[in-house]
């Protein structure tokens, strides 16, 4: 289990990217050595099926960085292979409601958080033998990492509902839908879309908990949103890195 929600309970930004397509568990080594905090495997949107996840996630146990899941949806069979994988932390796609939350704590926490299933000579407990099974389980519950991701107006307006549940950590906007669904598409900002986040910051912050963003562009974007109060936050993806720079080396190279 990483350190991560504890590095940010001591006031510690902390800096991720995305896996989107690039399933060679290498790439995590690659992310470990430029210096990021975490990766999150997209299975929202991305093609990897569960053995490619769990190799990742796999290489992130092994060099110790934090290895996290952007779900596809809160459903029990695929929150719960994920967490039996190893991941550290979780994030909901699109969550609108706090009903939405619930079902994914339900189904990534043990008892009495929620109902996980148990079987600990999995990859989360790096098949080593538990000496105390529910001494784990508390730790287990205690440092994951729950994120819902804020993607829409109807989950702007119930962002404290869903962030009052005990066991969320976090409320992630996701810039692009949350733009569209303004009518705004990509239009970050724009006073609507830039309320809109101010409000899921502030909403986390009176609450103790944490915020943050994903931004593709130019990492000034992602440190004007930290500025702010946001902690938790995602800069580029695997795919947008390699085709910037190789972009900005043909440039020079083909003039």
């Amino acid at each position: 289990m990483s350190n991560i929600k504890q590095r940010l309970r001591n006031g510690e930004s902390i800096i991720g990217t995305m896996i989107t397509t690039f399933d060679n568990p290498d790439i995590v080594k690659i992310l470990k050595v430029c210096g990021f905090d975490l990766f999150m495997i997209d299975c929202e949107h991305g093609g990897f099926d569960y053995s490619k996840v769990a190799a990742l996630l796999g290489m992130g146990r092994a060099m110790d960085i934090a290895g996290f899941v952007r779900v596809p949806e809160a459903k029990r069979e695929v929150v719960l292979k994920y967490m039996e994988m190893g991941a550290d932390g979780l994030m909901l796609p699109n969550c609108e409601t706090a009903e939405q939350a619930k079902a994914l704590l339900t189904y990534s926490k043990y008892y009495p958080m929620g109902s996980r299933g148990v079987s600990l000579l999995r990859g989360h407990t790096g098949y080593e033998k538990i000496p105390s099974a529910t001494e784990y389980m508390e730790k287990a519950n205690n440092e994951t990492v729950i994120m819902c991701q804020i993607e829409s107006p109807t989950g702007v307006d119930n962002i404290g509902k869903i962030l009052d549940l005990d066991g969320v950590d976090a409320a992630f906007i996701g810039p692009n839908d949350l733009s569209q669904s303004y009518g705004l598409m990509g239009q970050f900002n724009h006073p609507t879309v830039v309320n809109a986040i101010e409000t899921v910051i502030a909403a986390a912050k009176q609450r103790g908990k944490f915020s943050g963003i994903h931004m593709t562009g130019a990492p000034a974007a992602v440190r004007a949103w930290m500025e702010k109060g946001m902690a938790l936050n995602l800069w580029s993806n695997d795919v947008t890195m390699m085709m910037n720079n190789a972009r900005e080396g043909l440039a020079h190279l083909k003039g």
